[in-house]
């Protein structure tokens, strides 16, 4: 077969999500845990409040790791995107604390580059009553943003797949484009979910 009958393919629009466990994650979620859940018991609406919080200002030793490790997280995601230049930018966090029944709506995160989360503390979910099949108590999902695309399903056809539907692990931290649509399935046992969520806001746009 010569090279012009070879075909050439391309994925266009790819929408790139990073995960990885973090190093010194099962110390620093020791004293992370009873911190945040101490200050969700002393505010109300900490969670809810997201945008009246700025976690990353904290000089508390914890934070300051999670932050070098969140910062490194996203000039890593820059890297794979083959970014010709380094960005600039901040990162805003806030805890959140997901007792029994709580979730997230289905949303995303206007007037950011990028967005994530890190979980301190993700209960078992395998004792959690359900008197339904399709529950995915504990689970983060992520939506195709092509609204159009899985109109086409295709069993096995990955470019079609209209849900990506995940349980993190303590010391996961994840990463996403701000835009792409996300939920949290709701926390069905009584030990809380702990996690920390962050917007990358870039200070200096290059067009």
């Amino acid at each position: 077969m010569t090279d012009l009958a070879r075909p050439q393919f391309e994925r266009l629009w790819p929408t790139l999500l990073m995960t990885l466990t973090l190093p010194g994650a099962e110390q620093a979620n020791a004293v992370l845990a009873p911190m945040l859940l101490a200050e969700d018991t002393g505010t109300q609406d900490l969670t809810v409040r997201y945008l009246d919080q700025d976690i990353f200002g904290q000089s508390h030793p914890a934070i300051g790791w999670l932050r070098q490790c969140c910062h490194k997280a996203v000039l890593d995601y820059a890297a794979e995107l083959n970014m010709s230049y380094r960005p600039e930018f901040d990162i805003q966090g806030w805890a959140n604390i997901n007792r029994r029944g709580d979730y997230h709506n289905l949303h995303n995160h206007p007037h950011s580059w990028l967005s994530g989360t890190y979980y301190v503390q993700v209960p078992d979910q395998s004792e959690a009553i359900r008197n339904r099949s399709d529950l995915n108590p504990g689970e983060i999902s992520f939506f195709d943003p092509r609204p159009q695309a899985n109109m086409n399903a295709v069993r096995d056809d990955g470019q079609f797949n209209p849900e990506y539907r995940r349980l993190p692990k303590p010391g996961e931290l994840f990463l996403w484009p701000s835009f792409l649509h996300h939920l949290v399935h709701p926390n069905l046992v009584d030990e809380p979910r702990v996690s920390i969520s962050f917007n990358v806001v870039l200070t200096r746009k290059v067009l």
